[in-house]
């Protein structure tokens, strides 16, 4: 099986096609176990740009495939199963063709991007499709998306979808909480004609029978009355924020080289590094310098076991909870349960699948890096919460103090009486004017920069090696945009602002100072009126 740098849709696209191809031409069973696994690729690709209805055409189309995987004997395939295939796959090659968005004309001053960079242009437009009562909820909703840079056209249940390109998604909001027939027949039209774009349905009842109906209907995601501002613009605003996130790393404990090869070549097609060891008396050093998301052990290895190997490492609190996934030939069934009972995570029969072990790491990782963040973020912002935030500036402040001339400008931020908000919208509407702060934050702040949710309606902020003056202007740039940004609710839309105190390192030298000498200053803010932006005076 031969690994392949993939470094943008068109090298998956061209390997997916030559696959399918060759195996068409040949029919050999090891042929369609390298098309499922290049359809997977591509699936995992589109989830990791987010564009949600094209993973979910891969999905149907691997559904497919693995289906008719099968034993050996069963391939070639006969031709109404080939012939079948081919048509799902001729229908996502189209999709992806027509759910690019031309590359938009920069203007000269503007630095041209890497490659890297634009690996999948997203469209930047949405459609409302909304009943005449709920106007008020698809003109705020619309006035928010518009602030952060969306497109948005806005039109009945019963109008006609532009004569343009197919959007990034589409909300439907009805008249009452269940679809009608012609409601449903509405949705299946515009999925028809939009294959790639995310479809929300708004202020569904939280009952299962009417949301399998949207779904079936091609509902991409439903969402409950009480959610509906907030959910929806925080889903749309995560579809085109894609994050590159540090590679999965997976250690192999494995004694046989030929299972090793076959094992990192199916871990490097989709992306995953991966080091590998024979002696597991070297485990602990290597899993320390190596820090992995996951390991894979072999049941059986020289001078111990896999599941020996696994007991002592359970033992130590740094290696508690990294899954460990077992690779064996062994098929008896008591053994694998004990296996597990005494510390592993899954149980993998030698000759595996490569796309089900790459599925099983994959999915492990996923829930393992997301035990670990929200440890450290904050549930409602994604921010870091206010425990990380405190020892993420007490570390920016010790690496300053080892630098010379290097400024800290250090905020606290408070939303304006966000208690009256609560009182007369509701808690559902004031988490998402936090979240809308979040995003504006996010959005307008470096990646250098610390942000995170201290507390209530309270964010601590970090801007490190700027000069305090442009520190100071770039917040109250930020204040006076969220006072402009529009908060979505059933009834239209309402404005907040915030207050800001802030103060500089190194004028004020520990971190736990800093932060006091900011909620000072923010608190001078608010007695002068709010809506302002105050540094302490040292």
């Amino acid at each position: 099986m031969t690994s392949l740098p993939f470094n943008s849709v068109e090298d998956r696209l061209y390997v997916l096609r030559t696959r399918w191809e060759r195996y068409v031409a040949d029919g050999r069973f090891e042929q369609f176990i390298e098309f499922a696994v290049a359809v997977n690729s591509l699936a995992e690709h589109f989830n990791r740009l987010r564009l949600p209805g094209l993973v979910r055409l891969c999905e149907g189309l691997e559904n497919a495939v693995l289906a008719r995987l099968g034993e050996q004997s069963m391939h070639p395939l006969a031709e109404q199963d080939i012939l079948l295939l081919q048509r799902q796959l001729d229908t996502l090659l189209g999709s992806v063709t027509t759910s690019r968005a031309p590359v938009p004309a920069r203007r000269t001053e503007e630095r041209e991007p890497s490659t890297q960079e634009i690996d999948w242009v997203k469209p930047r437009s949405v459609w409302i499709v909304s009943a005449s009562e709920k106007q008020g909820l698809a003109d705020g909703l619309s006035r928010q998306l518009q602030f952060f840079g969306f497109q948005v056209c806005l039109m009945p249940w019963s109008g006609s979808p532009p004569q343009t390109d197919p959007p990034l998604a589409v909300l439907f909001i009805p008249a009452s909480a269940a679809a009608l027939p012609d409601e449903l027949r509405c949705i299946e039209t515009l999925r028809a004609a939009c294959p790639a774009s995310q479809l929300f349905y708004l202020g569904v009842e939280s009952i299962i029978d009417p949301i399998v109906a949207l779904m079936r209907a091609g509902i991409d995601v439903a969402i409950p009355a009480d959610e509906q501002p907030s959910m929806v613009l925080n889903r749309i605003l995560d579809l085109v924020q894609t994050h590159e996130q540090e590679k999965y790393r997976v250690l192999v404990v494995e004694d046989s080289r030929v299972a090793v090869a076959l094992i990192q070549r199916t871990l490097a097609e989709h992306g995953i590094d991966s080091r590998a060891i024979s002696d597991p008396c070297t485990m602990l050093e290597v899993l320390e310098a190596y820090r992995p998301d996951l390991i894979l052990m072999d049941m059986y290895m020289p001078r111990f076991n896999g599941v020996e190997a696994t007991r002592v490492l359970r033992q130590m609190s740094a290696y508690q909870a990294i899954p460990i996934v077992y690779l064996s030939g062994e098929s008896e069934i008591g053994m694998q349960v004990e296996a597990l009972r005494l510390g592993g995570d899954q149980f993998l029969i030698k000759p595996f699948n490569p796309v089900l072990l790459a599925a099983v790491v994959k999915t492990k990782i996923e829930r393992f890096r997301e035990t670990q963040r929200s440890s450290r973020l904050d549930g409602l912002t994604g921010l870091l919460n206010h425990t990380a935030a405190k020892a993420r500036l007490k570390v920016m402040v010790s690496m300053a103090a080892q630098s010379v001339e290097r400024h800290i400008t250090v905020a606290m931020i408070d939303i304006d009486h966000f208690k009256s908000i609560n009182d007369t919208y509701g808690h559902p509407v004031g988490d998402q004017v936090i979240r809308g702060l979040a995003w504006l934050l996010k959005a307008r702040l470096r990646s250098t920069d610390l942000i995170g949710r201290y507390g209530g309606e309270e964010f601590l902020l970090a801007l490190p090696e700027v000069d305090p003056a442009l520190a100071r202007s770039v917040i109250d740039r930020i204040r006076a945009d969220f006072a402009a940004l529009p908060h979505a609710h059933p009834g239209g839309a309402l404005y907040a602002t915030f207050s800001a105190g802030i103060s500089v390192y190194p004028d004020i030298d520990a971190a736990a100072s800093l932060t006091e000498a900011a909620d000072s200053a923010l608190l001078n803010a608010k007695s002068l009126g709010r809506n302002r932006v105050e540094h302490v005076m040292v």
